[in-house]
C-alpha cells in the first residue's frame, strides 16, 4: 500500500471529483469502479469482459476438478512437425 496523501473534493460539472496524484498507476481514460465500503472509498480498474467471462466459467462444470501435478507429466515423444511445414534444425 502506498503512502497516504491528502486531497480535497471539488466540483466538476454537476459531479463531485477528487484529484489523484500523477504517479498513481492509472491511465488517462481508464475505466474504474468506485464503491463505498464501510465508510471508505475504493477505486479499482474495470476488468475486461474476457476476464469476467473466465471467472464466470469457474465452477460451472460439475465434477470437473484440476489435474493433480503427478498426472501433468507427459512422456517424451517424437513429433512429426514436418507435417505442418515446420523445419527443425
Amino acid at each position: 500500500m502506498g503512502v497516504p496523501r491528502s486531497t480535497k473534493v471539488f466540483k466538476s460539472g454537476n459531479s463531485k471529483a477528487v484529484r489523484l496524484p500523477a504517479d498513481y498507476p492509472l491511465e488517462l481514460g481508464q475505466e474504474v469502479i468506485v464503491r463505498e465500503e464501510q465508510g471508505r472509498y475504493v477505486i479499482e480498474p474495470v476488468r475486461s469482459a474476457r476476464a469476467r467471462a473466465l471467472d464466470d466459467l469457474y465452477g460451472s462444470v460439475p465434477g470437473l476438478k484440476p489435474i493433480p501435478p503427478e498426472d501433468r507429466e507427459f512422456e517424451e515423444r517424437k513429433l512429426d512437425w514436418h507435417l505442418l511445414g515446420i523445419k527443425l534444425d
